[in-house]
């Protein structure tokens, strides 16, 4: 099986609460029932509100959106590419491979809200970083920052195969990192501080580490609502 994932932005003319409806609602049903499988929809609804400060990106306009399911073969995604592209003034699909170092705990029933909330963030390499450099550093190094500087619960990365949509953005991966709700707008409670001395120094070491391997100038990152349909 292969695993896709896309990132969708809202038509304008359309209110943030219906699209979020909208995705996690018949978008969910419809692709589920195309063969779609671990099935997860992403949304910046109303309960991430108070991370609107953690928003960051390049694009004229922000994702509101994030979906990510596996298909026996990425080559006959037709139908459900077009169901997703239904559902969005705009999209941007990847062919991906998963790993998961850390799980979070999602909703106890199918479409059920997971608890926190997770960043959804496309990076690119650093300039003129080999990509073995980006990907070692990504792996054997970051990773334990990023765990022992946070107070990440869940810590999913995409490392972005080729993407499948025209314009998608040309990012080299996408990460999926679930905090706990106070991290939303609490520095201390995002970098596992419990004062300031010790938010300094995680924060100082985390950003030490990004900038060694993403460009910072085209991080893509915004906080999100995550429903789980398990099979």
């Amino acid at each position: 099986m292969e695993k896709l994932v896309y990132c969708l932005w809202r038509d304008e003319a359309e209110s943030r609460d219906r699209f979020a409806d909208r995705l996690r609602g018949p978008l969910a049903a419809d692709l589920r029932a195309s063969g779609a499988k671990r099935l997860r929809i992403f949304v910046a609804d109303a309960a991430v509100d108070a991370g609107a400060g953690l928003r960051m990106t390049a694009e004229p306009s922000h994702k509101e959106g994030f979906v990510s399911f596996w298909l026996e073969a990425a080559q006959d995604r037709q139908a459900v590419e077009d169901l997703v592209a239904a559902a969005a003034d705009r999209i941007a699909g990847y062919l991906v491979v998963e790993s998961r170092p850390m799980l979070a705990e999602t909703g106890k029933a199918p479409g059920e809200r997971s608890p926190g909330w997770v960043q959804v963030t496309g990076i690119c390499a650093k300039k003129h970083l080999a990509d073995e450099e980006f990907l070692d550093h990504w792996y054997n190094v970051h990773r334990q920052v990023a765990i022992e500087t946070q107070s990440t619960t869940g810590y999913v990365r995409n490392e972005i195969v080729r993407p499948l949509t025209a314009d998608a953005p040309r990012w080299r991966a996408i990460v999926e990192e679930t905090f706990p709700t106070g991290a939303l707008d609490d520095p201390k409670v995002f970098y596992a501080a419990d004062d300031d001395e010790a938010l300094k120094r995680n924060a100082g070491r985390m950003f030490e580490s990004v900038q060694k391997f993403i460009d910072l100038d085209t991080v893509d990152a915004h906080p999100m609502s995550e429903y789980v349909f398990e099979d």
